[in-house]
Order: C-alpha cells, then structure tokens, then sequence
C-alpha cells in the first residue's frame, strides 16, 4: 500500500525571511538558536535573517561543518541547553538544516546520535518530543527544508541516514533572494545535487503518482534554469525556479532515492571533503544506464518521461542519451569531469561498496545492486 503525505508549510517568494518572526510565534517557537557556519554569516546572509527576527532573543551556533558531524551535534546541543531554547531555526544550505535536525533529535532524546539512524532501527525512536525546526536554505540544492530526513557522520565515522516525519521542519522559507550572488561553481554543485533528486526520486520503484509529477516539473525547470543561474547569480528568474527545483526534489524524494545517494553517502563518509552535490552529479550517468534495464523504467517509459522534460528529442532503452547530456551538464558548469579529477582512487572501492550496500537508499533503488554493479559504476564514474 502506498503512503503519501505533503508535508509542511513552505513561503516560496523573494522577501520570505521577514515572515520569520510571524513563524516563530505560529509555532511558540519564543527563544530559537540560530544553526548556520561561517560561510553564511562572512557572505552576509545570516545578517539579513537575524534581522527579519527583530525583537526576537535568539542565540547563534555557526560553527556547522561542510558535512555536519556528531561532534558539532553535541556542540550546538549544549549551547541549546545552555540558553534555554525553544527551537532551531537553520539559515544556510543542507549541512546547516541537518546538523538542526541532529540538534532537535540530541536536545529531546537520550544516548549517542545513532541510536536513532535509519539503518541501526532507530526511525521509530524518533518520537514527537523533537525540537521544532523552522528551514531557511540559503543554497538550491538539497531540499532538506522540507525533507523528513538529516544525514551526519557519526562518532564511527559512519556517514548515517536520520529519519521521521517529526524532523520536518515545521515551516520551510525558501527566499530566493538569499541565493543572490552564490558563487557558481556553489550554485552548478548545489543545482545539479536538484536534479539529482528529482531523476532518482522519479526513477525509484514505489508507487507515489504526486511524488513523480512533482519529480518531473522541478527536473524541467532545474534543468532549464541551472545555466543561467550558474552563469549570472542574480538572474531573480532563475534563481526562484532552481530554489523550486531543490524544494520539489526533496517534496518527492519520500519515495526514495537509490544507487546515486547509497555511492554519495559512503564516499562522503570516506572523504568528508568531497561536496555531496558534486559526487551526485558524476554518479548520476552511471547509475541512470544501470536502472534502464529496471522492469518499472520499462513499463512506465520513464527514460522517455525524463528525457522529455531534459529537452532532449530521442531517448534510446539503455539511457544513453540522458547519461550523456547529464555529463555534458557538467562539464558547461565547471564540474570536475569524474571521479578520478577529485582525487578518489580504485583503492577505495571496496569501502565505498561496503557503505553503499549498507546505505539506507540502496533498497528503493529500483533494480537492486551487487558489490559487481557497484564496482562497475565506480569505474563508470571515474
């Protein structure tokens, strides 16, 4: 039986973030601690929300790393004891939005983070006792502000997956405007992570008809806007179209995901270094000729269905076409042109296989890979 639920009350609009305070007293929210890095605040984003929340107390940890981990978790969890807050609110791109839902799971739950990932049971410990999360992206890319998951590499090293419905922001305020000026390579890494989503949420095998359609419009308009936006950062146009696309993407992916996040994780659990959009944009060709041959693809036309939303004119049955027009992407973006150019070796495979085959999105891929088809899309993307 399918299960579809749409989701939480998302502002999509230039000026959206001075809605914050009227969002903190809808949901009680009295004394929130900021969660957002260094980055965000030297650009002058974090200004522009801590302004909107005028009389507002708040407290600020900004501090959050490319890729949260459970050290910063802890971190950001005893100035939120500390000051005695009432919620998060996450200003910046899906590092800082997870590493608030880590907070809101640490703050009101007991015993180390990954008592509660996916993998390890823990969903269901999960309970309704999270923090209240208020998500302000400041990137187009991860969809986090309105995704029911958080992924942070725990004290093992681990790369883990965090889910519930409880860790859905309770209000997501996606302003465009704080996307303005985001450097381009940032914003191809970011908008590509978009797309990513919406081609492997619309490719997974689970039966969710709004989840697909949703898939479908915002891979349309990431893909006709990612240029623009990467080429001039203050196209208001494009930039409100990739800020629908990474909402959209994550409003879908509750289908789930599959080949292209189980590598993504594992290899980012490897190298914390390694930005996950980018490692998604160099997966994803590989990963759309392995699913091709999936039943669904084939009985659903989703090849076709993608490629038509790509612009592109003939789709041939191994994806060849999308897998090639999703590398040339790339390479017009400024992306590194595989796996090789960011310094990932042969001699990690067998640790990425093993972190893919455990990843929490490996099962909702919709053809199952072996450790063979694994190593054969790490070579692929190399």
């Amino acid at each position: 039986m399918a299960f579809i639920y749409y989701i939480t009350q998302v502002h999509l609009d230039f000026g959206a973030v001075k809605l914050l305070p009227q969002e903190c007293e809808r949901i009680g929210m009295r004394h929130p601690l900021v969660v957002t890095d260094a980055g965000v605040r030297a650009a002058g984003v974090l200004g522009k929300a801590l302004a909107a929340l005028g009389a507002t107390p708040y407290q600020v940890y900004d501090q959050t790393p490319s890729n949260p981990n459970e050290a910063a978790v802890r971190a950001a969890t005893q100035l939120y004891r500390s000051y005695k807050c009432d919620g998060l609110v996450a200003v910046g791109g899906g590092s800082s939005i997870d590493l608030a839902k880590g907070v809101a799971i640490a703050a009101t739950h007991e015993g180390p983070l990954k008592t509660y990932a996916t993998i390890e049971g823990g969903s269901t410990k999960i309970t309704e006792r999270v923090a209240p999360v208020i998500a302000v992206p400041t990137t187009a890319g991860t969809g986090s502000e309105v995704a029911r998951g958080a992924i942070v590499i725990v004290d093992d090293g681990r790369k883990l997956g965090f889910h519930s419905w409880h860790l859905v922001p309770r209000t997501a305020i996606c302003d465009p405007e704080l996307t303005l000026g985001l450097p381009p390579l940032l914003t191809a890494a970011t908008g590509m992570d978009a797309i990513a989503h919406c081609m492997e949420t619309f490719m997974a095998g689970a039966v969710n008809p709004p989840a697909d359609g949703i898939a479908l419009d915002g891979l349309e308009r990431g893909w006709s806007h990612i240029e623009r936006a990467t080429r001039d950062g203050h196209d208001h146009d494009a930039r409100w179209n990739m800020m629908s696309a990474s909402m959209q993407g994550a409003m879908a992916f509750q289908k789930g995901l599959g080949c292209v996040h189980s590598l993504s994780h594992s290899l980012g659990g490897v190298d914390p270094r390694l930005h996950h959009g980018t490692l998604n944009a160099l997966f994803l060709p590989a990963v759309v000729k392995f699913n091709a041959a999936a039943e669904s693809m084939i009985k659903e036309r989703r090849l076709a269905r993608m490629a038509h939303a790509m612009g592109i004119g003939s789709c041939d049955s191994q994806g060849t076409q999308i897998a090639e027009a999703i590398r040339d992407m790339n390479a017009r973006l400024g992306l590194p042109s595989g796996l090789a150019a960011i310094g990932v070796t042969p001699e990690w495979f067998d640790r990425i296989v093993e972190g893919a085959l455990a990843d929490h999105c490996h099962k909702t891929n919709p053809r199952l890979a072996s450790a063979d088809d694994y190593r054969e899309m790490l070579r692929a993307s190399m």
